[in-house]
């Protein structure tokens, strides 16, 4: 795979008190992804950019939502979320990969 595109498919992680209890509970990290990512594209991308080894890769698409701005009806954009699980003993320091 390209390193190029790896280096786009990891949007965000996603910090909320949802994805801190699957940190702590589960050993799986939520990520905002690029809405063409595959699943394959996800774990190579969290592999590289953090150095560690990935189990599981699930994949939720959410659809935007309909809104209204001011007097016009507006769209809020889709999200691709990517919940990464680690092996046994792994972790991310979200500190020590900037």
């Amino acid at each position: 795979m390209n390193t190029q595109r790896l280096m786009k498919i990891l949007l965000a992680p996603i910090v909320s008190e949802k994805s801190t209890m699957l940190a702590d509970k589960h050993e799986q990290i939520a990520f905002k992804v690029c809405t063409t990512a595959t699943k394959q594209e996800i774990k190579a991308a969290v592999e590289l950019l953090f150095k560690v080894e990935v189990e599981a890769v699930r994949v939720v698409n959410i659809a935007g939502k309909q809104k209204r701005f001011g007097r016009t009806m507006g769209r809020r954009s889709d999200v691709r979320k990517a919940y990464v699980a680690l092996k046994a003993g792994q972790e991310i320091n979200f500190s020590e990969a900037a």
